[in-house]
C-alpha cells in the first residue's frame, strides 16, 4: 500500500537516504527543508520539497502539512550549530512543536517515527542492567562531549512517552558513520557500540513504516551481525512483551 509520508529535517544525511528508499517503494514523500537552495537535492531522491522552518513556522503551519498524511518522520536537529540555545530551539522546542501539530490534525492523525539517540536516561539513577564497563565508559565520554544535545534529546523523550493522542515509535541509534550499509545491526536493548551506518539507520526507518506493532516503543540500534529485518522482529516482540 502506498503511504503519504512527511520527513521533518528532509536534508539530513539519514533523511536523504530514507527518502530514496520510500520513493523507490512508491510512497509519496514530502521532505521539509528550511533552505530553498536544497530543493534540487530533495527532488533527486524522488521526494517533494516543501520549505518550512522548524524554528519560525507555527504549529498550525505544520498541522496543515500533516493533514491527510500516514506517517511523520522526525529526523531534524541543529547539528551542533548555534550552541546550546539553538540545540534547545530545534531539537527540543521544534520536536514538541511537531508533536503538538500532529495532535492538532483533524480526524486521523499520522504516526510519528522519531529519530532519537541511544543512552538517553536519568544519569542520577543506576545505569541499565545490561550495560557493561565499555558501555559505561562510552556513556561518560559522550555525555561530556555533547551535554546539551543529550540533555535536550532526553527531555524530548520524556515528553514523547507521555503523549497518547497519536501512535509513535522512537529509534535510538548509536554513533553514526557514512560507511556503506551492511543490512545488519543489533536492535532492542543493546550495548552502546559498535557504530552504525547511516544507510542501515535509513533502512530500519524504512522498515518501521509498515510496523505499526512498534507503537509506543523506544528501540536502541547499533552495529551488529544479524539482518536488520530479523533484529527488528525480535526487538518489537521483546519490547512489547516487556511493556505489557
Amino acid at each position: 500500500m502506498s503511504l503519504k509520508i512527511v520527513i521533518v529535517g528532509g536534508h539530513g544525511n539519514v533523511s536523504l537516504r530514507l527518502a530514496r528508499l520510500l520513493a523507490a517503494a512508491k510512497h509519496t514523500v514530502t521532505s521539509l527543508i528550511r533552505n530553498p537552495e536544497q530543493k534540487g537535492d530533495i527532488e533527486g531522491t524522488g521526494a517533494i520539497p516543501q520549505v518550512i522552518s522548524i524554528e519560525d513556522s507555527s504549529i498550525s503551519d505544520f498541522a496543515q502539512t500533516f493533514e491527510g498524511k500516514d506517517i511523520v518522520y522526525w529526523s531534524a536537529g541543529a547539528g551542533g550549530k548555534g550552541g546550546e540555545e539553538r540545540t534547545k530551539k530545534v531539537d527540543y522546542e521544534g520536536a514538541i512543536k511537531v508533536f503538538d501539530a500532529i495532535e492538532a490534525v483533524q480526524g486521523s492523525k499520522p504516526r510519528l517515527i522519531y529519530v532519537s539517540a541511544i543512552d538517553l536516561r536519568d544519569r542520577s539513577a543506576p545505569p541499565p542492567a545490561h550495560y557493561n564497563e565499555a558501555d559505561l565508559a562510552l556513556s561518560e565520554r559522550v555525555h561530556k562531549a555533547i551535554p546539551a544535545y543529550m540533555h535536550w534529546k532526553y527531555e524530548v523523550e520524556k515528553v514523547l512517552t507521555a503523549r497518547t493522542k497519536f501512535n509513535w515509535t522512537s529509534l535510538r541509534p548509536g554513533g553514526l558513520t557514512n560507511e556503506p550499509g551492511t543490512g545488519k545491526a543489533a536492535l532492542g536493548k543493546t550495548h552502546l557500540s559498535p557504530t552504525i551506518s547511516r544507510d542501515d539507520v535509513a533502512k530500519t526507518l524504512f522498515l518501521l513504516a509498515t510496523r505499526q506493532d512498534a507503537h509506543g516503543l523506544g528501540i536502541d540500534m547499533v552495529g551488529g551481525e544479524n539482518p536488520i529485518e530479523d533484529e527488528l522482529d525480535s526487538a518489537i516482540k521483546q519490547l512489547q512483551t516487556e511493556k505489557a
